[in-house]
């Protein structure tokens, strides 16, 4: 690959890491002992971490002298309070690093800053950003900063989500494993790969499917409401925690592309004086509520590459455009 780069020079490589544990709030850059410390959070994110890695060691074995850096999902989040990411279990688990670290902070990273040069003050009040994807997650902003998240230890909780199951009570876990006689590999796999939009309705994971299918086919429209229904609690949850709700805003994939599930997710969020307008909503407007909205409703396309990019740049001391 560097061969084939001509008269281009690379300064640097930036990586996205999901994981960076209790010990890396900020990018860093990667040598071994670097690696080393982040291949121990691979049982902490199996979908994304092993493949992030092997791409930095491999480069580390070609490419020795050129800049990495890791860039953490885990990083944005390092500002909730203590109330937020503890976990229920004996406290033994929170001095062991067992605590709630939130994902997806990449995302949130690029809302901080895109939300606040084009609403400028009004972005700083009570947010939520809906990060809607094949992985799902909700992050309560206040100040522009992460005041609680939906997912936690791990990227399997919060959102019902494409493939994965989201929260889910630990018995039915405990249930799958001492009654139905699953392995912790056969539970994994359950958990992440055959769950979610996927597994309730059996066709796809994917929502434009399953909206083309939902007519007719009662598994599939049990689950686009259960996506639903899951979005919403989570939603009047953090709006809780915020005290009110000022911004409500889309981003990824479904968030910033599915107009129908937007508008279902609104629809019962009217009791927060939530209110769309139908052709800015259809159109993907930067802005879909109505005038008479006491809730501003944004879409906001998401950059996670430009915040990897930007922070790597800063940290190799190089400009970024």
């Amino acid at each position: 690959m560097l061969a084939r780069l001509g008269s281009h020079h690379i300064a640097a490589v930036a990586h996205r890491v999901v994981h960076g544990g209790a010990k890396y709030f900020d990018p860093v850059r990667v040598d071994a002992a670097v690696l080393a410390d982040l291949k121990a959070y691979i049982p902490l994110a199996p979908l994304h971490q092993p493949f992030a890695l092997e791409a930095i060691e491999a480069l580390l074995a070609t490419a020795p002298g050129l800049p990495q850096v890791a860039c953490f999902d885990t990083a944005f989040h390092h500002t909730l309070p203590d109330v937020e990411k503890m976990l229920p279990l004996p406290y033994g688990a929170w001095e062991r690093g067992l605590r709630r670290y939130g994902f997806h902070g990449l995302s949130y990273e690029f809302m901080s800053v895109a939300l606040a040069e084009r609403y400028g003050d009004a972005a700083r009040g009570r947010t939520i950003v809906a990060h809607l994807g094949s992985g799902a997650s909700l992050c309560a902003l206040q100040g522009l900063r992460s005041v609680a998240t939906t997912m936690g230890f791990s990227a399997l909780d919060g959102l019902m989500m494409g493939t994965r199951c989201g929260a889910l009570d630990p018995g039915a876990v405990l249930y799958l494993m001492e009654i139905e006689k699953l392995t912790l590999e056969q539970v994994g796999h359950v958990l992440y790969h055959e769950s979610g939009l996927l597994g309730l309705s059996g066709v796809s994971s994917d929502p434009r499917v399953l909206l083309q299918q939902e007519a007719g086919n009662e598994r599939v429209q049990a689950a686009l409401a259960l996506y639903v229904r899951r979005i919403v609690r989570e939603i009047g949850a953090m709006a809780a925690v915020l005290g009110g709700l000022d911004m409500l805003v889309f981003t990824a994939g479904i968030g910033e592309h599915n107009a129908v599930l937007r508008e279902r997710i609104c629809r019962e969020l009217a009791f927060l004086g939530v209110d769309l307008q139908a052709d800015a909503n259809a159109t993907h407007a930067p802005r879909i509520s109505s005038a008479a909205s006491r809730v501003t409703v944004a879409v906001e396309p998401t950059n996670e590459e430009w915040v990897a990019a930007w922070r790597t740049a800063s940290l190799i001391g190089r400009p970024c455009h």
